[in-house]
């Protein structure tokens, strides 16, 4: 690959963070508290510890920015040219409603900019993956796939293509954050041209349903972190789609002196 990264090392980290993740899917869980005041969870802890370790075994010249290990002083890692940041389980609000709609999600940034990105799926066994320069693809079934090359994972996978529906606009939005401003951009959408079809959805998987064709537009407008974007906007470029800031329409970047990304917009 052009990133020089193995995606199917990649898939195996993935897998067992998602196995450690649904280890404790399901139990009782133990829910402390966040700086912010949002949940987090011992997946949370195990996943981060899993992801992080099989990286820097594998990698170990390409440092690691995770949600749940964060500290590292902007003095240090800005400038890094190449890491990775990574997201141990994007939507523990729906990890803890059980509606499976919770991701792995970790991804390749050069010069500020996603290059790589996988998503996996634990409770679904879905795993998906972008490269610049490559495609994206999705892979079912994950866990019970054994590849010994790199080709035979894209050959078992479905390719993405971000792809607008003909009879209708496909607008994908949070399950668990929606706010006016997106409603506002919903209506603003809704010009009577065509229907409107607007989607729930957790997690990164809002990305997803961008880069397989199943939405044209996930707005967001509202909070996120660099690491809840940066898989997802991998693969939805990777599809031939589109992530840019709302603020002045550039390409979402990374590796800022805050971590707190600004509103933004995917779309086919």
């Amino acid at each position: 690959m052009a990133s020089g990264i193995d995606p199917v090392k990649l898939l195996e980290i993935s897998l067992a963070a998602g196995k450690e993740i649904m280890a404790v899917y399901g139990q009782e869980l133990i829910i402390e508290a966040k700086a912010d005041d949002s949940p987090l969870t011992i997946a949370d802890q195990r996943s981060h510890q899993t992801i992080e370790r099989g990286l820097q075994i594998a990698y170990p010249d390409i440092p690691v920015l995770s949600e749940e290990g964060n500290k590292i002083p902007y003095e240090e890692r800005k400038n890094w040219q190449r890491f990775w940041l990574v997201d141990p389980l994007d939507g523990t609000k729906e990890f803890i409603k059980r509606n499976g709609e919770f991701t792995v999600n970790i991804a390749l940034i050069e010069e500020n900019y996603p290059v790589l990105g996988v998503i996996y799926v634990p409770a679904m066994d879905v795993f998906y993956y972008g490269e610049e320069n490559s495609g994206a693809f999705k892979l079912e079934a994950a866990s019970a796939r054994k590849f010994e090359k790199t080709d035979e994972l894209f050959e078992g996978s479905i390719l993405l293509t971000a792809k607008k529906a003909l009879d209708r606009t496909r607008i994908v939005t949070s399950r668990s954050h929606m706010s006016a401003e997106t409603q506002e951009f919903i209506d603003r959408i809704n010009d009577d041209s065509q229907p409107i079809e607007q989607i729930s959805a957790g997690s990164s998987l809002k990305f997803c349903l961008v880069a397989e064709g199943g939405a044209d537009y996930y707005p967001r407008f509202a909070p996120t972190m660099e690491w809840d974007t940066a898989a997802g906007q991998a693969i939805v470029e990777a599809s031939g789609g589109v992530v840019q800031s709302v603020k002045d329409q550039t390409r979402f970047s990374y590796n800022k002196e805050s971590l707190k990304n600004g509103w933004f917009l995917a779309r086919i």
